[in-house]
């Protein structure tokens, strides 16, 4: 964007509390949240490069992998999920009453913090404590047979501290994300993988595995203390008629209390609308508390991912603000999420349950393939983060076709990019891992065993991609819904039968199999669950979109697969693997007519012919754009 810029043209907000973000806007969220997971990303792949060089893949790393089992539980459900579930919509409530309150009267905000934060670190550390004392206990209900028991006992105790550090960094993220903060909370598991490189590096070569265990508890500090400053500086500011703290469109607040900078106010963040009963805004259906005192803090409103801006819509009628019907509010609409989450992650215990009688070297192989493979998802699930806020404020205001539009679109957009990446992975597999691992005690017997697990784990990548949109579809619903969770538990049961089975008959490729099996029959059950359930999908055309695809993406990957070897070093292999899959899954796409690939190749071919714009030469700003605009798919026309 160009310095010389005019400021963007504040926009009419809709009626309902919903929220239309300006083509601009949403590209601002997408390249913040593209920056970050590119480097979080490869910052992983060198944390795990790293590992294999130093500790190869054998019992010692198996045993550092069970422990690691502890952080990978506590992001999902002190960071990614629950937390921030509950908690963004605590804030954002606590900012709306801060704003009300006047410079004279109590900080809701400071109020907020002292009921819930003193609270939050007890339960967390005693948990920790709890887990670190009890690891002789967890590790063999962990990983049976495990040669390396007691180093796993002493990783785990290493790693427990995690639930500490990683609910202080959950609530600090929370609450910088209400306060419209988003480059510190975005910049987390960059000083966590930081805080494992440097501690392997520093320590590895002497301290073993034990080294890799203290760098994860190191980084979870490092995941507080990079948030702590920009907090502290949050709560300390006492000026609730600044438009930086309060929402636009809160109560008593035009257009000129609306109009923020784009440093302020972040690119993600949702207006908070306060006011009456009839408010359907990310405030809807919070009842914010008075203090220390004064019962409980808030309630969350609806399982929508608060953490990337979800709507927050209003509790059923006559739910009371406190007490016991808060309490039972809190159960019935956080729970879902809370249960869909840990059984995402359950798929791990799962598949480290299963390998850990196999031969030594079996959880790391799983490991090092399900890291890589899961790159395309992760990339794919960046696209859907930034416009599925608009989802679920598109719901709060009725508008359930413009709802259906984006989520379809997004879906399919998804689907591209994962079975793209997914037919690379499985054409390249050994190219990829000799690539990334081969050096150091990471020999050429463990890029083999590793390529072919994550051939298989290929096979799951539309799957779980599929699960983790779907799920965010379910939840920027206004109502508690099990049926989420209910298809994640009957997937995770499909995982562990199949894998018991296949696991001694195929080794870690049945397990990898297994997991691919159980996630893609929770996809399909979650798409189909749509149209009973309200959601805005149509099962059908999304489906059929899929299939097409998922067709140009098998004819993609035998042609990388025929490519990959005809280059003897593993860099030009996986580019000529991957410029294979590019050229024929676009051509059998078009040929198949999938959905989105014309339509994405024609915008790349002219983006490519189209010179570079001037610095003052911008593309007009809409006031009114929709719902549904598809960002950035769809270009204006210009003249």
């Amino acid at each position: 964007m160009s310095r010389g810029a005019a400021a963007p043209v504040e926009r009419p907000r809709p009626a309902g509390g919903a929220w239309a973000p300006s083509n601009r806007f949403l590209a601002r969220a997408a390249l913040l949240t593209g920056a970050f997971t590119a480097v979080g990303a490869l910052l992983g792949l060198l944390r795990d490069q790293l590992l294999a060089h130093t500790f190869g893949a054998g019992p010692d790393t198996d045993a550092f992998l069970v422990a690691w089992t502890v952080p990978e539980f506590a992001s999902t459900l002190l960071i990614e999920d629950a937390m921030a579930l509950v908690l963004v919509p605590a804030f954002s409530r606590a900012l709306a009453a801060r704003a009300d309150a006047g410079a004279g009267g109590h900080d809701p905000v400071r109020d907020l913090v002292r009921t819930t934060l003193p609270r939050t670190a007890a339960v967390t550390a005693a948990v920790a404590a709890l887990v670190a004392a009890a690891a002789p206990l967890l590790v063999p209900l962990l990983a049976p047979g495990l040669p390396e028991q007691r180093l796993a006992v002493d990783c785990t105790r290493l790693t427990a501290t995690c639930v500490l550090s990683f609910a202080l960094a959950g609530y600090f993220s929370a609450a910088l994300r209400a306060h419209g903060r988003y480059l510190a909370p975005a910049a987390i598991y960059v000083a966590y993988n930081t805080g494992i490189i440097t501690a392997v590096v520093l320590f590895g070569p002497a301290g073993g595995v034990r080294a890799a265990a203290a760098g994860v508890a190191a980084g979870g500090a490092l995941m507080v203390l990079i948030q702590a400053p920009d907090l502290v500086r949050r709560l300390r500011r006492r000026s609730p008629g600044t438009a930086a703290e309060r929402g636009a469109g809160g109560r008593g607040g035009g257009p000129a209390a609306a109009r923020r900078t784009a440093a302020d106010r972040g690119p993600t963040e949702p207006a908070t609308a306060g006011g009456g009963a009839g408010d359907r805004g990310p405030a809807a259906g919070l009842r914010a508390g008075r203090g220390a005192a004064g019962g409980d803090v808030a309630v969350p409103a609806a399982g929508g991912r608060a953490a990337e801006g979800g709507d927050a819509p209003a509790p059923p009628a006559g739910s009371g603000g406190g007490g016991a019907g808060s309490a039972g509010l809190v159960t019935a609409l956080v729970a879902p999420v809370v249960l869909f989450a840990v059984g995402r992650q359950s798929q791990v215990l799962v598949e480290r349950f299963l390998a850990a009688p196999l031969p030594a070297g079996a959880i790391s192989h799983l490991n090092y393939a399900q890291k890589v493979a899961q790159l395309p998802m992760v990339l794919s699930l960046m696209l859907c983060t930034v416009s599925f806020p608009v989802i679920a404020r598109a719901l709060a205001a009725g508008d359930r076709e413009a709802a259906r539009r984006r989520a379809e679109r997004d879906l399919l957009l998804a689907g591209v990019v994962v079975l793209v990446g997914a037919a690379t992975v499985a054409a390249a597999a050994p190219q990829i891992v000799g690539l990334l691992f081969q050096r150091g005690a990471f020999d050429a017997a463990d890029t083999a065993a590793t390529a072919s697990v994550m051939r298989v784990y290929a096979l799951g990548l539309l799957g779980h991609a599929m699960v983790s949109a779907l799920g965010r579809c379910y939840f920027s619903e206004s109502r508690p819904l099990w049926f989420p969770a209910a298809a994640m538990a009957l997937g995770v049961a499909v995982n562990a039968a199949l894998g018991a089975l296949w696991a001694d008959r195929w080794g870690t490729a049945g397990i990898a199999l297994a997991n691919a099996a159980g996630i893609t029959l929770t996809a399909a059950l979650l798409l189909a669950g749509t149209g009973r359930r309200r959601v805005p999908l149509s099962a059908p055309a999304v489906a059929g979109g899929l299939a097409r695809l998922a067709a140009a993406a098998a004819l993609a990957t035998a042609a990388g697969r025929l490519c990959a070897p005809w280059a003897a070093h593993p860099l030009l292999g996986t580019a000529l693997a991957a410029a294979a899959v590019l050229a024929v899954f676009v051509t059998a796409a078009h040929v198949l007519r999938a959905p989105l690939v014309p339509h994405l190749t024609r915008v790349a071919l002219t983006a490519a012919r189209r010179p570079l714009p001037r610095k003052h030469r911008h593309a007009p700003t809409h006031p009114a754009a929709p719902l549904d605009r598809d960002v950035p798919l769809r270009r204006h026309r210009q003249g």
